[in-house]
């Protein structure tokens, strides 16, 4: 009974010996750049505006994730997919004068998730064109899909 006491022991205190608490692996602190995101998806709504004010839906459209499972969500219903949302936009504004000047502003950035993989942009957006003006706010989710930040889901209302 002493010997099985004793080889216990020793056991104990041999893994305790392999357990070196300054070779114990750190707990890895957030290394993703919150500034760098924001200004990263600053940049895909810059490009946005800069496409729309120049009559191009295909470039605004770069902003979006390019698939089926994208959402966009109105007070009119929700739409799947990126396809259904170019061509909404394709369809509501079929001239460069329906398009008008896009701006957006009152930005708030927020991540959705610890590891900032899910950011939350809110705002206005604000479309003028020549006698009219249609306003109104907007919650866009991004993910980085690929390295580039896109929007997965858009709520405008």
């Amino acid at each position: 009974m002493k010997f099985r006491f004793n080889i216990s022991l020793f056991l104990l205190l041999l893994s305790f010996a392999a357990c070196d608490p300054l070779k114990a692996p750190k707990v890895e602190e957030q290394t993703r750049d919150l500034k760098g995101i924001e200004s990263a998806i600053h940049k895909v709504m810059d490009d946005q505006t800069d496409a729309w004010n120049a009559g191009s839906i295909d470039g605004f459209m770069k902003g979006y994730w390019h698939s089926d499972s994208l959402k966009f969500i109105t007070k009119r219903g929700v739409r799947y997919g990126y396809d259904s949302v170019a061509s909404r936009y394709k369809r509501s504004y079929d001239t460069r004068e329906k398009m008008g000047i896009l701006t957006f502003k009152n930005l708030v950035f927020s991540s959705l998730d610890k590891d900032d993989e899910i950011i939350n942009v809110t705002g206005e957006w604000q479309v003028k064109q020549k006698e009219k003006l249609d306003s109104g706010l907007f919650s866009l989710i991004f993910r980085e899909v690929k390295s580039d930040w896109k929007i997965i889901i858009d709520h405008t209302w």
